[in-house]
């Protein structure tokens, strides 16, 4: 039996990415708008990010500006696990009760107003004092609130409505811009920059609103009662105020994914924390991008039958090289958890791991995370670089963890190296009880640099007043030189106080000059305890390292490296010769190159493996039509056709064998035969054509 989906909340591909084109889309006036869309626009006017409604006004349909607005909701839902939206119910109330009552006595709907403005973004006042009947001040409203400090609002300010001149609707007053001055109905024998004298002049009459005239801020004075230019700056924190807690990245997200996510998804952006790095393995000698992604939340579901929670995470990478994939994978990652674990994961998170090898150059990786409980995704972007295998002396990491973890050297894990796993936390944020470590790897270091030289490491904190400083020296020449040496050093966090620190590491050879240096930043917190991420990952036995040098061989192949590919699927077959995936892969890199020779023998081991068949006698008739054996060539084309006859790629090359080989009516009913499949081949229909006029 399975229950509806629960969701957490934490405290703290084979698919193709499509290229952003936020610039470059039509942007639509909201005039152009249905008026459903305007009147909502209307509705958000004070709540609505300036990103978002720009992505807003550059969407060309309904379905997706209703997703798109669905979504602006789900990102301001106080309680994303429960059908109510108490933030929108709320601020859609507040929009009607400015309409109904703050547009009397004027031309504007009540929302248009600065009263409904202010009622729309902070509600209900804490208390409203009116100034309305005294014959020497315009009628004015004290509208008091409390302030939330996490918004930079003060814990206690009152905002000011007076009628202008005494007639028409309640201005918000600005004690710089129209000063005490504006508030009195007689101003004759009054000098407006007189601050002191209209100070105790307004006390006389009104003596709570002398404050108010003065300061947003009730008793907060500047000298000579000078209004404060920290009004302002109030002002336009209230004004921000309800977009604070919004991260407008959702919406990038909607517009450049709408086509390449499923819509269901589309609505629930779920931000993240993220952490990239590569690092060198030297148990294999190839360079990994290791990453982790925590999203801020998760939907799961419970199967009861086993008392057990699961979300089934599906993740989806590409790597790509301006406009080209060069390497793109989906797996499945199913997350497993008992019942009781329910509050370490809600406290804690959890953190999605994957690593793969990347050869070298300059990337950008995409990895789309999507857990379909709820229909939720998450996203992480980032430009990545792998250097070259040329350059010496060449320094990698900082690589920062909580803690470590021992396993055998033979496994290869994310944030592994050697028996080393590095526990990591993308916010770099250690306590007392973390074991905090910093690795880094050295790559094909000379012989004098490691003989003299040394890693440096400089702690710093970035505190103003008295920051702690640390540097450790660690001498290269203790560790035995190898073509990647992987290095540490612990972070005693009982030298550093509490703050947010650099640090920096410095390869410097014996003469004491700076070679290389990498920095990174860490917080060392106040608290006894910082929950971190539960890890979800797996491992691979590097007995299957095969599959490294396959996925390195696609790469090279597809940014037309043709050696560096050859290189690699021979090293694969070297290390597993029976090795179907590659050999088949590599034989038809062959053919595309016009090696048929070399071809022929890759595919000759798979001729008694029932398992590929097909593709043996498909791939082995391409590679001697290649070499003009045509006879042969179509007596394995007609073998392959007899286990499966719906492929145009055989059926256009047993075509061609039929046609070099005299056989004009057999050639047309193979062709006939793959344009039945595929009407869309307009070379193999101009063929036909051909044929049949001769």
């Amino acid at each position: 039996m399975r229950r509806k989906p629960i969701q957490i909340i934490l405290t703290t591909f084979f698919c193709c990415i499509m290229v952003s084109y936020l610039l470059s889309q039509k942007k639509f006036k909201e005039s152009e708008l249905p008026q459903k869309y305007q009147e909502w626009l209307n509705l958000v006017a004070y709540i609505i990010l300036p990103q978002e409604k720009e992505i807003f006004l550059q969407l060309d349909n309904d379905r997706d500006r209703d997703l798109f607005i669905e979504a602006f909701w789900r990102q301001r839902d106080p309680t994303p696990g429960t059908p109510e939206n108490e933030y929108k119910e709320e601020h859609i109330r507040r929009f009607n009760y400015a309409n109904k009552f703050f547009g009397r006595g004027t031309t504007r709907e009540g929302w248009r107003t600065d009263m409904g403005r202010i009622y729309i973004i902070l509600g209900e006042p804490v208390s409203i004092e009116r100034f309305e009947s005294s014959g020497f001040i315009v009628p004015c409203q004290a509208w008091s609130y409390y302030g939330d400090p996490k918004k930079e609002l003060p814990p206690h300010f009152v905002l000011l409505f007076y009628q202008r001149g005494g007639v028409g609707e309640y201005k918000l007053y600005d004690p710089v811009a129209d000063g005490p001055a504006a508030l009195l109905i007689d101003k004759r024998d009054i000098d407006p920059t007189n601050y002191e004298e209209l100070y105790e002049k307004i006390k006389e009459i009104a003596p709570t609103l002398a404050n108010i005239a003065i300061s947003i801020v009730p008793g907060e004075f500047s000298f000579g009662y000078t209004p404060s230019p920290r009004n302002n700056i109030i002002m336009a924190n209230i004004f921000e105020s309800p977009k604070k807690d919004v991260n407008p990245s959702y919406a990038t997200h909607f517009l450049n994914y709408k086509g390449v996510v499923s819509t269901e998804y589309l609505t629930n952006f779920v931000d993240s924390e993220s952490i990239v790095n590569i690092i060198p393995d030297p148990a294999t000698g190839l360079s990994f991008v290791h990453f982790s992604v925590v999203p801020k939340s998760i939907s799961v579901d419970y199967y009861e039958p086993k008392d057990q929670y699961y979300c089934p995470f599906q993740l989806n990478l590409s790597v790509r090289k301006g406009e080209n994939i060069i390497f793109q994978y989906t797996k499945d990652i199913p997350f497993y958890f008992a019942k009781q674990d329910a509050p370490r994961v809600q406290a804690n998170g959890l953190s999605i791991e994957d690593s793969f090898p990347l050869i070298e150059g300059d990337y950008k990786l995409t990895v789309l995370l999507q857990n379909p409980i709820a229909k939720e995704f998450s996203l992480l972007e980032k430009d990545i670089s792998v250097p070259s295998t040329g350059e010496t002396n060449r320094l990698l990491g900082p690589y920062l963890g909580y803690r470590t973890e021992t396993y055998q050297v033979g496994l290869h894990l994310p944030f592994k190296i050697l028996d080393k796993k590095l526990m990591v936390d993308p916010k770099n944020v250690f306590s007392s009880q973390d074991e905090p470590l910093v690795m880094l790897c050295l790559v094909d270091l000379e012989e004098d640099v490691w003989r003299e030289g040394y890693i440096r490491f400089l702690i710093k904190g970035l505190k103003e007043l008295k920051p702690t400083e640390k540097s450790y020296i660690l001498k290269l020449s203790t560790q035995p030189r190898q073509r990647i040496m992987a290095l540490n050093h612990p972070l005693s966090i009982a030298e550093l106080t509490p703050d947010y620190y650099e640090l920096q590491i410095q390869l410097v050879d014996g003469q004491g000059q700076i070679l290389k240096e990498r920095t990174s930043h860490f917080i060392v917190s106040a608290e006894k305890a910082v929950p971190h991420p539960m890890v979800s990952t797996k491992g691979l036995s590097l007995a299957n390292r095969h599959i490294f040098h396959l996925m390195l061989a696609h790469q090279y192949e597809k940014v037309n490296l043709t050696q560096q590919a050859a290189n690699q699927y021979e090293k694969a077959l070297e290390l597993k010769p029976d090795y179907l995936e590659a050999r088949l892969s590599y034989s038809q890199f062959l053919i595309r190159g016009k090696q048929f020779e070399r071809a022929l023998e890759i595919l000759a081991p798979l001729a008694v493996d029932e398992r590929v068949k097909f593709d043996y006698f498909l791939w082995r008739g391409l590679a001697l039509m290649g070499l003009s054996r045509y006879e042969e060539a179509k007596q394995c084309l007609l073998e392959g056709n007899k286990i499966y006859n719906s492929d145009t790629r055989l059926l256009n090359a047993l075509g061609e064998c039929f046609f070099r080989t005299g056989e004009k009516t057999r050639a047309l009913e193979a062709f006939g035969a793959s344009l039945r499949l595929n009407p869309n081949q307009p070379a193999i229909k101009k063929i036909v054509e051909e044929l049949t006029k001769k």
